[in-house]
């Protein structure tokens, strides 16, 4: 990847619906080497996809749960079960497998402390493995960028 590959990925983190003559234009590359260059960052796998942020307060998700999730074993059948149970779990909108204490972090996204709490008792309960879990609630957001951060110094 050259500065050229850096540009573009810089303006699609920015704008992922902007048109090839627009990307081609801000990046000072006509447009048929700016089409290719994408579709060959895409078939690296450099960009992984398309889509829209939401709003999670506009659409009625006002709540954020961080949640520490530690298994009651650390097997690797354990933790593949649970991997399983979250995939299915469309509450949880990431999981990140972690160092420390804790093997695992879970976002989730609710509409209000009783919504957690029905999803606690009824979702995050009953998926397998689980020995702990304390939820950290998010009284708001500081910084939430899209860019990634070696891209967005350059």
């Amino acid at each position: 990847m050259d500065e050229i590959d850096f540009k573009i990925l810089i303006e699609l983190q920015k704008d992922g619906r902007l048109t090839n003559q627009e990307l081609s234009e801000r990046v000072n590359l006509s447009p048929s080497p700016c089409h290719r260059r994408v579709r060959l960052l895409g078939e690296a796998g450099v960009i992984e996809g398309y889509g829209a942020r939401l709003s999670h307060r506009a659409l009625g998700m006002p709540i954020i749960a961080f949640i520490l999730v530690r298994l009651a074993a650390q097997s690797k059948s354990a933790m593949a079960e649970f991997e399983v149970g979250i995939r299915r779990t469309s509450e949880i909108t990431a999981c990140y497998l972690m160092s420390g204490r804790q093997d695992y972090l879970l976002q989730v996204f609710t509409a209000s402390l009783d919504s957690y709490e029905e999803f606690v008792r009824n979702k995050l309960s009953e998926l397998p493995g689980i020995g702990s879990w304390e939820t950290n609630f998010v009284f708001g957001e500081i910084k939430k960028s899209f860019l990634t951060p070696k891209i967005g110094s350059r």
